[in-house]
């Protein structure tokens, strides 16, 4: 509304307004109130803009025409002798510089640039010092000795018979525990899961049914099933394992499957 008041020079009004406005955007709270003052914000920039624009400076605008103009003047343009051929070309200003107009120039503006700018390195200066060399690192020869290849094998084989020679003494073992129980008691049944289960040990468990299966695969026992479809062992006599090696499949592997669930 009082736009004109304020674009006057003589005027204070928009300084005015603009400090009314800082004073009363401390008590802004809402969403309203900060686009109000955005807005306000707005029209006093556009207002100190044309404010601006009105003030008559006495400062000099530079002039690229007229700067040409005196840069040619100078140069000792030519502007008379011009062909008569040119003169279809009207509006364009016509004219030629003599062959020196550029030397001349160029000594004039020589005491402007009497010295080059320095120069600096982006990443310092150049180091013409050879590279360090580095260490050979020597690798260490493979020993290609027949005694040297020979020493694996042999702690494999040595390890290989002492864990054959540690299972061999536990079928015996379990095989001479299996004969002593049905030597005392020929007429009860021994349960095949009865032997081989140990109640603390799953680990154990599987261990003692490996063990058992070599006994049953050499001919040392049998296993059957009983009223309840459960396997009992029992040891064969001498005579019971002649036959049985004379007679054709009498002997048949069996897989038997054990989890943890089933062991408990």
């Amino acid at each position: 509304e009082n736009r004109e008041d304020m674009l006057s020079s003589r005027s204070d009004r928009l300084t005015e307004a603009l400090e009314e406005a800082n004073k009363l955007f401390s008590g802004v709270s809402r969403a309203r109130e900060a686009a109000l003052d955005a807005q306000f914000l707005v029209l006093a920039s556009n207002l100190g803009k044309e404010k601006a624009n009105e003030l008559h400076s006495e400062m000099t605008v530079f002039d690229s025409l007229t700067f040409a103009e005196d840069l040619l003047t100078f140069m000792g343009i030519n502007r008379i002798e011009v062909e008569e051929s040119d003169g279809d070309s009207e509006g364009v200003p016509g004219g030629y510089l003599p062959g020196n107009a550029w030397h001349k120039l160029g000594q004039e503006t020589e005491k402007y640039f009497r010295r080059a700018p320095s120069f600096h390195y982006m990443l310092g200066s150049f180091k013409s010092d050879p590279p360090v060399p580095r260490q050979r690192i020597e690798r260490q020869k493979k020993v290609a000795s027949g005694k040297e290849k020979r020493a694996m094998p042999a702690q494999l084989k040595k390890m290989d018979e002492s864990h054959q020679e540690a299972t061999e003494k536990e079928v015996e073992r379990i095989l001479g525990l299996l004969q002593t129980h049905f030597k005392n008691d020929p007429d009860t049944p021994i349960s095949f899961f009865d032997l081989v289960i140990d109640p603390n040990s799953f680990a154990r468990t599987v261990e003692n049914i490996f063990h058992v299966s070599f006994i049953i695969r050499d001919g040392f026992a049998r296993l059957k099933l009983d009223n309840d479809k459960l396997p009992i062992i029992e040891p064969l006599t001498d005579s019971e394992r002649r036959e049985n090696d004379r007679s054709t499949g009498a002997r048949t592997q069996v897989v038997i499957s054990l989890n943890h669930q089933e062991w408990k």
